[in-house]
């Protein structure tokens, strides 16, 4: 009998933990500030940690954190009170890439699991048997592997050991996200959480002699963007997915918004939720995917090679968040925090927490005084209108608008 996977979501801080959380995430991942590949993220301090977890556990969502930098020798003293920090918060899962830090958390955090990062490139059952045989709970497979050769790796490993696999977000042009590009052109290192993405860079060619001539990189004169991968999709596979054995579905993102996690995590859960349950799935679900700034999308190396996308290395933005409901009564009443500029009359459409998305017309609005407002324009501004059904707190209000990159 097949199980359902857990949905892993992103959490790159609060906002965008309680976003991963009431829009259906199992599990989430995020990190402290330090020893984390996303130093961008906003991350949590030490008490900020301690809330994520409250938060989550009270909403019988689990905690994974990464710990998956690769630390330089001078760096190691400060591990041991961070493992010991992260063990004390209560935080089910540590996210591990390198050997040392896999052993010292073994003796620092002992309650914590250990689950092996993408970075450690486990790309068959031979070294994912030898992970589970020292003591870690899940592997999280390297990217670059086909769903057949995930399902061997199923197969031919203790049913005890947990499989992980990324399922939607950014993918690296670099073998199991192990980037040295970054480091050399900008000083920013990927593999100590501070990649500054030069393969999204649009590159040309200067000829010794010639200095100051630059000459177009062409690829089979698609374009010049040779490195810039797509985006992971695999919202239309789950079936495939759970056939294969895959414990957990990862969402890559923590760097991204509280938006962005919000909608990819409700879309993947409502659609997985229809899968595991055999009814069919509900479009409106599939299509919200399409509603976050993305790359073109492919499907990674489940089905063969994704190709790269030569053209430019824009993102696709056809929406924009303009509020979020902090509070709603039952006739629909909503308090709300405004985000970007909207007026009477214009056309919305509104999504939250396990509400299927739908259009509606705004109505005059009122300041925090009472005042009738036709366009709040201070953002963070608290306003009320009057929606045209109760809607939980943390549904986000949106228009269609073209903000792609010309």
């Amino acid at each position: 009998m097949r199980t359902k996977p857990e949905l892993l979501a992103p959490a790159g801080d609060m906002e965008r933990l309680k976003m991963s959380v009431l829009y259906g995430a199992d599990a989430v991942y995020l990190a402290g500030t330090s020893f984390g590949m996303r130093s961008f993220a906003g991350n949590f301090s030490p008490e900020e940690l301690r809330e994520a977890v409250r938060y989550a556990h009270s909403h019988n969502v689990k905690v994974h954190t990464t710990v998956n930098t690769m630390p330089r020798g001078a760096e190691l003293a400060a591990l041991p009170a961070h493992l010991e920090l992260l063990n004390d918060c209560g935080v089910d899962a540590l996210i591990i890439a390198d050997l040392g830090v896999f052993r010292m958390a073994e003796k620092y955090a002992p309650n914590c699991q250990r689950h092996m990062s993408t970075q450690v490139s486990i790309a068959n059952a031979a070294c994912a048997t030898a992970w589970y045989e020292m003591g870690a709970q899940r592997v999280v497979l390297a990217r670059e592997l086909s769903l057949e050769e995930i399902r061997a790796i199923r197969q031919n490993t203790p049913k005890e050991l947990e499989i992980e696999t990324f399922v939607h977000g950014a993918m690296c042009v670099s073998y199991s996200g192990r980037c040295l590009l970054s480091n050399y052109m900008t000083g920013r290192d990927s593999n100590r959480g501070a990649c500054a993405q030069p393969c999204r860079y649009e590159y040309a060619l200067m000829e010794e002699k010639r200095p100051g001539e630059y000459f177009p990189v062409f690829e089979d004169e698609k374009g010049t963007y040779i490195m810039n991968s797509r985006d992971m999709c695999m919202i239309d596979h789950l079936d495939d997915l759970m056939d294969a054995g895959v414990d957990c579905l990862k969402i890559e993102g923590r760097a991204k918004s509280a938006y962005y996690a919000a909608i990819v995590t409700g879309a993947y859960r409502h659609v997985l939720d229809d899968v595991a349950a055999g009814r069919p799935i509900d479009p409106i679900w599939r299509d919200e995917v399409e509603h976050v700034s993305h790359r073109h999308y492919a499907t990674g190396f489940y089905y063969g090679q994704p190709g790269q996308y030569y053209e430019n290395s824009r993102y696709i933005r056809d929406w924009q968040v303009c509020a979020i409901v902090t509070d709603c009564d039952e006739s629909g009443l909503a308090t709300l925090s405004l985000r970007n500029k909207f007026r009477t009359g214009d056309t919305l459409e509104i999504v939250g927490p396990d509400l299927r998305p739908f259009a509606f017309e705004v109505p005059a609005m009122h300041d925090a005084e009472g005042a009738e407002l036709t366009e709040p324009r201070n953002p963070q501004m608290v306003f009320t209108m009057q929606l045209p059904k109760q809607v939980p707190p943390f549904s986000i209000l949106r228009h269609a608008v073209e903000l792609s990159a010309k």
